[in-house]
């Protein structure tokens, strides 16, 4: 695909006449192309997706990681009209029902972005607010240089409120699954 128009909004309906190798997402109708990642955030990645599939096996919740084409829609929206598609690192859904050819129509149970110096500013400011304006219940931000990870719990109010933020000799409970605690020593170990 040649660069999209910087002028132009786009949607999931867009999103699937691209083609190519390349890997979009698109926030708030504005495509964004993604990198490669590091070596660092497959790492820690995989220690994350190893932990919460070895909890939900046997689960009604099931857990996924990119590619995977998270639709949030904003109330009533056709598939097609869908301008927020993202490539979230790690996705876990527990309303199976939502499962829609290449990904989820719907929110998330839980969300974790694995960010990195090209990144952070997505992650941070463009993510953070999508995910929180569709009602995403709990939004992991996880940084493999220094490694620490700030969890945002959607509040009564329908924001996200302060992190709470842990380093790596710290095990996280996690808000959607109480009896879950991911070992951040595991998550860092290799990096």
């Amino acid at each position: 695909m040649s660069m999209p128009d910087p002028n132009k909004k786009y949607t999931f309906k867009d999103y699937l006449t691209w083609q190519g190798e390349e890997r979009w997402e698109i926030i708030e109708g504005t495509p964004y192309l993604m990198t490669a990642p590091s070596w660092q955030h497959q790492a820690v990645l995989g220690s994350l997706f190893n932990q919460f599939y070895n909890f939900l096996t046997g689960c009604s919740c099931q857990v996924f990681t990119s590619p995977f084409d998270l639709r949030l829609p904003y109330q009533e929206e056709k598939d097609e009209d869908i301008s927020n598609v993202f490539q979230p690192d790690l996705v876990v859904i527990c309303d199976k029902s939502k499962l829609k050819g290449t990904g989820y129509v719907g929110i998330p149970t839980l969300v974790i972005e694995v960010s990195s110096p090209s990144t952070g500013k997505i992650d941070k400011i463009l993510k953070f607010n999508a995910y929180e304006k569709a009602g995403v219940s709990e939004y992991w931000i996880v940084e493999p240089t220094d490694k620490t990870v700030s969890v945002f719990t959607l509040q009564e109010d329908k924001g996200y409120g302060r992190p709470q933020t842990y380093s790596e000799d710290d095990t996280v409970s996690v808000n959607s699954f109480p009896e879950l605690e991911i070992d951040l020593k595991k998550v860092f170990q290799d990096i």
